[in-house]
């Protein structure tokens, strides 16, 4: 698979920018990346053979015709360009679905065209309230709530991508995989301004409050459990699905998570305080931390809705791709918070 050539849509985002960087640093892959930001690969930028990566900063509403250009001349399409923040999913529900399904749609038509394989950004939000106690990528149901719950059109608008990108495999004989991350931690999360306007995920805006607060809010006590993943961990899966050995992958639907770092949300607040404690410069503010606990419709306003528990089979994965996660839920907190520090 030398010289093979990928087309990174969002590439600045958390999973882009993190695949990006995988990417350049081991193998002799070429990149051409886009995205609305640059701030995440402005290093790429300067430091990268031009000959191996190139960026354009763009609007992916508006750029079609570069956008085609580039499928066609692409031998891996990701179309990675989102929301993927529940906040975002209540504040601009129409935003989220004509990115997430419409922009993204348009894209997967254009490897129809072009007979361009595609390697798709699902998410664990798909599951919705199921009650399987373990998520399995072929079998689970996928259950979601009332249609004036807007968290859920995130989920839905992933749903009918997985959907529709399936029905193009089975009818237009698209080369597809898809995956779909569990909760994914590491440096790039969120930016600081997510965090100050209180609509970052759950690790940056713990860390942001106990800085900025000496107080961690809790959403409904923080009883809702989730499955942290290392984007270390996540990227090496994305590697080995791009790598398709023995076309394996083809056709086929991926968990990418750690049911090993299982944790309620109060765990991970308690984790991400412990581990700041031990860290010099956050020591002080981390000793003196307090918890409280927000009603969910107080903090998000109305329309939000949770699920109480996501754990990913991730055997699938195993068996077909020979991939399992590493790194423990400390572990990824430490490096999340410390980038680059072991």
């Amino acid at each position: 698979m030398r010289g093979l050539k990928a087309l990174l849509l969002g590439a600045d985002g958390f999973i882009g920018s993190h695949l990006t960087e995988k990417i350049l640093e081991t193998t002799d892959w070429r990149v051409t990346a886009f995205d609305l930001n640059d701030r995440n690969v402005e290093g790429f930028k300067k430091s990268a053979d031009p000959r191996r990566f190139a960026f354009k900063k763009g609007d992916i509403f508006k750029e079609d015709a570069w956008l085609e250009k580039q499928v066609a001349a692409s031998d891996v399409v990701l179309p990675f360009a989102g929301i993927a923040k529940p906040a975002y999913y209540l504040s601009h529900p129409l935003w989220t679905f004509e990115l997430d399904f419409e922009q993204n749609l348009k894209v997967v038509r254009m490897c129809v065209k072009h007979g361009k394989r595609v390697i798709f950004p699902s998410t664990s939000e798909v599951y919705g309230l199921t009650s399987d106690e373990v998520l399995n990528e072929d079998e689970s149901p996928l259950i979601v709530g009332p249609v004036d719950k807007m968290r859920w059109i995130y989920s839905c608008g992933k749903q009918m991508m997985d959907r529709i990108i399936t029905a193009y495999g089975q009818e237009k004989g698209l080369k597809y995989t898809i995956f779909r991350p569990f909760n994914w931690v590491g440096s790039r999360l969120d930016t600081p301004e997510d965090a100050q306007n209180r609509t970052a995920r759950s690790i940056t805006q713990i860390a942001h409050d106990v800085l900025e607060k000496s107080e961690v809010t809790l959403v409904a006590g923080g009883t809702q459990r989730r499955s942290f993943t290392w984007i270390g961990d996540g990227t090496d899966a994305l590697m080995a699905l791009i790598r398709n050995e023995g076309g394996r992958a083809d056709g086929q639907i991926f968990n990418i998570g750690n049911p090993a770092n299982n944790a309620s949300i109060r765990e991970l607040a308690e984790t991400v305080v412990d581990v700041m404690k031990g860290i010099p410069e956050y020591a002080a503010r981390a000793e003196r931390v307090r918890f409280v606990s927000v009603p969910a419709e107080e903090y998000y306003r109305n329309g939000y809705d949770d699920m109480k528990n996501r754990v990913p089979s991730v055997e699938k994965m195993n068996k077909l791709v020979g991939w399992a996660p590493k790194v423990g839920l400390r572990d990824a907190v430490r490096m999340t918070l410390v980038p680059g520090r072991p």
